[in-house]
């Protein structure tokens, strides 16, 4: 029983002992062994072979043992691209942002303005939307206005920049974007029954998004909802700019005047449509959307860093069975 007893108390000792080892294990300590260069490498290493995940330990391990190294600052900046690759928006934009405060005269401080502007042009961008072609004009529009601020403030403190003509392009793209969500608003209160707002929508476009493929629209959508309004001057004006400007909206007739049925909300239902609540029958008017004549690439987005060169349409049956993963 002594025996026992003893070897009980032997084992609860040994138990309490490991444990005490492994929580002061947890402390801070420099890596056995380990140099700011060891880490540097393999983070180059793991970066070449697109291996993010441990690229970013790597980098974090290298920062948080050598902070005043040679290699600290270089770190840092390789690990918002890192979190950038690795799908990893937001953190790479904390991360751009604690570089710009650490490092704010830096020599390739305009890199990071540059990545916190891709972060947030590439943010909620899905895998799924990799494959298949989604709308982005149709999405909530903050992440695209939070890209066009950084990329502006980008080409207003460093004009010089190896990345402003980069910057330039998706600015444009942005701004492109930007109107046309304006116009799938006015369309959406157009089905509504709110004219004014619709109206409002469109001259916002026309005085704000000058030289954008949403222009036409949004002439059409003044006209439409002048007229609609009751404000048959205004309504003539805005679609004799649109006429002389844009002959071949289609909201146009072959006469050159404004087809106001063309996006005209019907107000008549039919006896299957109030039978069923609206669910079968229902007709909606088809909105102003003429990208695929004054802006037919609308579902391309600029090239990022990392683009190769375009491919050739079509391809083999395995790679569209399998959305492009293989072959």
């Amino acid at each position: 029983m002594r025996t026992l007893k003893f070897s009980v108390f032997s084992l609860l000792t040994i138990a309490v002992t490991l444990l005490l080892a492994a929580c002061s294990s947890n402390e801070p300590r420099e890596p056995q062994g380990l140099s700011e260069e060891d880490f540097y490498e393999a983070a180059q290493k793991q970066l070449r072979a697109n291996q993010w995940e441990f690229a970013i330990q790597n980098l974090q391990a290298l920062e948080e043992n050598f902070p005043f190294g040679a290699y600290a600052e270089q770190a840092q900046l390789e690990l918002i691209y890192a979190y950038y690759r690795n799908f990893e928006p937001e953190a790479a934009s904390a991360a751009a942002d604690r570089f710009i405060r650490l490092h704010p005269q830096h020599r390739n401080v305009d890199y990071a303005f540059y990545m916190k502007g891709l972060a947030s042009f590439t943010e909620g961008n899905s895998l799924f939307e990799r494959f298949v072609p989604t709308d982005l004009t149709q999405r909530d529009p903050g992440s695209a206005r939070e890209s066009f601020a950084h990329f502006s403030q980008l080409l207003a403190r460093f004009p010089n920049s190896a990345y402003a003509a980069d910057a330039k392009k998706r600015m444009i793209y942005l701004r492109n974007l930007l109107a046309r969500y304006e116009i799938h608003v006015a369309n959406y209160y157009f089905k509504r029954g709110a004219y004014v707002a619709a109206t409002n929508r469109g001259r916002f476009v026309v005085e704000n998004f000058q030289q954008t493929p949403a222009v036409p629209d949004a002439l059409a959508v003044m006209a439409q909802g002048y007229y609609l309004l009751g404000m048959q001057e205004l309504s003539d004006g805005a679609a004799q700019v649109l006429r002389t400007n844009y002959p071949e909206h289609p909201a146009l007739g072959s006469n050159g005047e404004f087809d106001y049925d063309y996006g005209a909300v019907s107000t008549a239902e039919s006896w299957l449509s109030k039978v069923t609540f609206g669910l079968f029958d229902k007709k909606e008017p088809p909105g102003f959307d003429s990208r695929e004549i004054y802006n037919p690439e609308f579902r391309k987005t600029p090239g990022s860093l990392d683009d190769g060169p375009p491919e050739k349409e079509g391809g083999s049956w395995l790679r569209w069975v399998t959305f492009g993963l293989v072959d």
